[in-house]
């Protein structure tokens, strides 16, 4: 096996190939990446089917690769962007530029186990579910920046005029959320798996419907890792600042992951610990025990992301007598 390591960015693609030890930069289009795999089936010729593209998931960055690999059945290993850091320390690689990134990814095919190597599946409706979604994601920020701004004009009593159009936009972006999310839904609903983990997401009380779609898509997303994996890639993983052994700071999350997914939590913490008996027991023994409130909420995040990932991963319904005991 051959393993190409691949760092990918918005508009160019590094590339480390190790038969013949080459560093190059393509474009990331289609017609690059054609020209890529021909280069490559004449340097491995007879053993091209033996190649294994190594790369991390960046969004709709990734999005062509994948697809191409899908369609000319090219052996992949899609590596979490957490295990490439840990990685990358492991070796020693205190360089950080692309061409080392491309040549670390190649080099991470030794971590790889027989389930992580595969040909890529391109899920249609996934696919329209992830365009939705982060077309929702433009849309609420849109929406924020001009509550903002219709805030700031409002305090100075700003123009009229200025104050009236802020708010017709805000009124469109509110009608275009509520499309958006009505075409999500029609979407779900017409995967017989996807709507029963939506609804199973949602016995968890305190998650409503949009936070059920986000943790949804959170979760498909990334549908190989495990829950210390998940939590991590929502950015809710505690980090530590450390000097030597005298100065260490107070623990933080890394916010390294999803925006939308720890905001969205973060709402679904505040009606959780108020109408979740089971989380509101879990959050009061944190207060009890003397957490800071934004201690004792991010833990109820971190929470709620693992009960509704093990509802999504074991196709069932939020138990609360099976989930009370564990909260004590």
């Amino acid at each position: 096996m051959y393993s190409i390591g691949l760092d990918i960015s918005k508009s160019t693609i590094n590339v480390y190939i190790p038969i013949n030890d080459l560093d190059i930069v393509i474009n990331n289009d289609l017609k690059s990446i054609k020209r890529l795999y021909s280069k490559l089936k004449k340097l491995y010729k007879k053993d091209v089917d033996k190649l294994t593209f190594v790369y991390e998931p960046t969004g709709s960055y990734s999005s062509l690769l994948t697809k191409f690999c899908s369609d000319k059945k090219i052996l992949c290993f899609i590596v979490n962007p957490k295990k490439s850091v840990n990685f990358s320390k492991a070796i020693g690689q205190r360089n950080k530029t692309d061409i080392d990134d491309a040549k670390m990814l190649s080099k991470m095919i030794v971590t790889a186990t027989i389930n992580d190597i595969k040909i890529p599946i391109i899920d249609e409706v996934v696919e329209e579910l992830k365009e939705l979604i982060s077309y929702y994601r433009f849309i609420i920020k849109q929406q924020m920046q001009n509550k903002s701004h219709l805030e700031a004009i409002s305090i100075k009593e700003g123009s009229s005029i200025v104050i009236k159009t802020i708010k017709q936009e805000i009124e469109s972006l509110t009608n275009k959320e509520i499309k958006i999310i009505e075409a999500i839904k029609k979407i779900i609903a017409k995967d017989e798996k996807l709507y029963k983990s939506y609804l199973n997401i949602q016995t968890i009380k305190g998650i409503g419907e949009i936070s059920a779609i986000v943790l949804l898509h959170h979760f498909i997303k990334y549908p190989d890792t495990n829950q210390r994996e998940i939590v991590s890639l929502a950015g809710l993983d505690p980090i530590h600042k450390s000097s030597g052994t005298s100065v260490r700071g107070k623990a933080k999350i890394s916010k390294a992951g999803s925006n939308i997914c720890r905001s969205t939590l973060f709402m679904a913490t505040l009606v959780s610990v108020q109408h979740n008996e089971e989380l509101k027991i879990f959050y009061n023994r944190l207060k009890e025990n003397g957490k800071h409130t934004t201690v004792a909420q991010i833990a109820v995040m971190r929470k709620i992301i693992v009960l509704a990932h093990a509802l999504y991963k074991n196709n069932e319904e939020y138990d609360s007598s099976k989930y009370k005991n564990r909260m004590m």
